[in-house]
This record gives structure tokens, sequence and C-alpha cells, in this order.
């Protein structure tokens, strides 16, 4: 692969990888319930990650990153109970509480703004919580991509990333045959198939290395991705909710609503791992230790077995087609422009819906808890 030019598509992909911003009907902030609910998922694996850490090793200042942190309220959901869970783990040894610097990170497009507005009320809720001891947690952001170090040797003792890692830093070389397919498809050609892997693999070990160096010894990482329990990269189960949004892409192509060549150049810069591939590159680079690697669920609709605040969140279609379009908004944009952007999202709702009244649709992720090795 041409350096330059892989670097390039790195840049580009930087540019315009983000969620959503604001706090608008249609922003990430405001269309991020599945997110939170996997967050909550992994509580105990966390909790479990932070005891091992307190065990082994107890400073006096405690330092935390999370990567990929987005904007709205899961950026500061997921700081709050990983601090909450150092509380109570101290509490139950009997440790007074250290000084705690949060780093989040996200990209330099990611709405920055939005999270440092919403930092006096996670203040507060951390005041409610943890009375005093609330004073004790300072927080930074931090720009950058997490395929790159982000931090001085040695400087970490916990790092949090939840479904981020999935994403990666560009669109794999190669794709020119993945025609009328937006992302690996079970119509896609081996080679498509292959260039993903590889390009997962490059990312995933830039990413244990740049973190083996910013850890100390014995520190902690617990990370969750958007991932498969197929060995399949194009199975349904990782695949099927982008092939449904190519649909309602190719029906806008075949009315003559979108370039055909415009459509056969847009590709999601996205790898869903399965847990014997997270841990081949683990294994591979070799700085970490898997302490867990599970994998749990959650329904595409984030509503679903859930209070609905409206009637218009009943429809499972509408909640998806939301989630959706908050993630995938930005890189649409790029590539096809705004004005498409209702119509698509029109027809995607009504597809989805359809599908999902007939079939089982969950996302699976995919966690693994990790300590440094000395």
């Amino acid at each position: 692969m041409d350096l330059r030019r892989g670097r390039k598509k790195e840049m580009e992909v930087a540019q315009v990888l983000c969620m959503k911003g604001g706090n608008g009907d249609t922003s990430y902030a405001n269309n991020s319930l599945v997110q939170k609910k996997v967050i909550s998922l992994t509580k105990p694996i966390i909790e479990d990650a932070i005891t091992n850490l307190y065990c082994n090793n107890f400073p006096a200042s405690l330092c935390i990153a999370d990567l990929g942190c987005s904007s709205g309220p899961n950026t500061f959901f997921a700081v709050l109970e990983v601090v909450t869970i150092v509380d109570k783990v101290g509490k139950k040894m009997g440790r007074q509480l250290p000084e705690i610097q949060v780093f989040l990170n996200d990209l330099p497009g990611n709405d920055f703004n939005t999270i440092f507005k919403s930092l006096p009320k996670f203040q507060k809720d951390l005041q409610k919580t943890m009375g005093a001891g609330a004073e004790s947690c300072f927080v930074t952001g931090v720009p950058g991509s997490f395929y790159g170090r982000l931090f001085p040797s040695k400087s970490l003792h916990f790092v949090h990333s939840s479904y981020s890692l999935q994403w990666l830093s560009q669109v794999p070389q190669g794709l020119e045959s993945n025609k009328g397919n937006i992302y690996m498809a079970s119509s896609s050609p081996p080679s498509v198939l292959k260039a993903y892997y590889e390009q997962f693999q490059r990312d995933f070990s830039m990413f244990l290395r740049c973190r083996s160096e910013e850890l100390l010894e014995g520190g902690s990482t617990v990370l969750t991705f958007l991932g498969r329990r197929s060995e399949d990269p194009s199975s349904k189960e990782c695949c099927y909710i982008w092939e449904l949004l190519a649909v309602a892409l190719n029906d806008m192509v075949s009315e003559g609503l979108i370039a055909e060549e415009k459509m056969d150049s847009f590709n999601i810069p996205q790898y869903t791992p399965s847990p014997a591939e997270v841990k081949c590159e683990v294994e591979k680079e070799g700085s970490f230790t898997i302490n867990r690697l599970e994998v749990s669920e959650v329904n595409w609709n984030a509503y679903h077995g859930e209070f609905c605040p409206s009637d218009a969140h009943k429809d499972g279609g509408y909640n998806v087609a939301k989630l959706m379009r908050a993630v995938a908004e930005p890189l649409l944009v790029s590539h096809f422009g705004d004005g498409i952007i209702e119509e698509v999202f029109c027809r995607y709702k009504k597809i989805v819906a359809d599908r999902m009244s007939r079939e089982k649709t969950e996302f699976v992720n995919v966690t693994v808890s990790m300590t440094k090795r000395g």
C-alpha cells in the first residue's frame, strides 16, 4: 500500500468520522440509548478490572482515559460509572479515594463543546453519588486519534472504550469490486473481506502498541467492540444493519436520485470483530494479559422492553433509523451531500421496520478486559 495514500485516507476519515453533534432531534446525544445499555452491560467487568488494579497498586492519584468518548449524556454516564466503581471498591478495601484525572478522548471533529457544557451537570451528579469526594475528580478533553499516541509514557492506570474500536482509521484499500454494497455483505467478494480484516489487524495492533506505552505496569483496560459471534465477517449479525441502508441507497440509484458511481465508491470504515480475532491480535502484540473475553447482545431497538417516552418511540423502525442516522449522517453527507439525507432515512425506516417485524435483530458486543504485563 502506498503510505502517502494511506495517510491521506486516514486524515480524510479522521475529518469526517464523528457522531452527529449538538442536542437536536437527530443528534447522537438524543439517539444513543443502545450505547448506554452496552456500557451498563459491561459494568461488572469494569468493577472486576478496577478491583484487580487496586489489589496490585493503590495510587494516590488515578489517571483514567475514556477513548472514543463521543458527546452527549453517554460521555459522562461512562465516566460516572467508572468513578463510582473506583469509590465503591476503595471503600470496600478501606482506602481513601484518590484524586482522579479523567481524560476524554475523541477525534478533533467530535462535539467537545457539548461535552464541556454538560460538565456542571456531571459534577452535580458526582456530588450526589460521592459527596465531598466529587471535588477530587478532574476532567480534561484530549482530541486526537487513538490509533496513535495520546498520552505520555506510563501515565495511565485505566483505559476504557465502548463502541469505538470497531471504527477503522481509514476505509480499506482495494474495495473497487464491492459494487452495490457499502460495507462487507453476503455478496462481497473474498478480497473485500480480506481487505477489511487486514485493516482491522493493522489498526488494532497499533492501538495496543500505543496503549502499552501509555499504561503503567499492572494497568487495566476494558474495551467493548460492536462485534459478532460468527467467524464469518459478512454474517448478518454484524452486517445486516448496513445492508439495509445499502438497499435504501440502491433504490435511490435505480430512480436516478443518486449517481451509481457515487454509490459504488462509498464504503463504511468499520470492522466488527469476533472474540477469536480480538484474542489473536492481543496475543500477537504481546503486551497484555486477557482476564475476560465476553460476548453480549442488545436489541437494535433501544426501547425494546422499555417505557416509551412517546408514541413515535413505539415504532422500532423509527428508533433504529434515528440511531443509525446519528452515527452515519456525517459520513453520508461528506460523500453524497446533505440533499439526500431525509429521503434515505425515510426509506431506511420503512425497510428496517419491515425486517424487524419478521426477524430477531440484535447487536453483538465483544468485551475484553486486560492487564498490562510487566
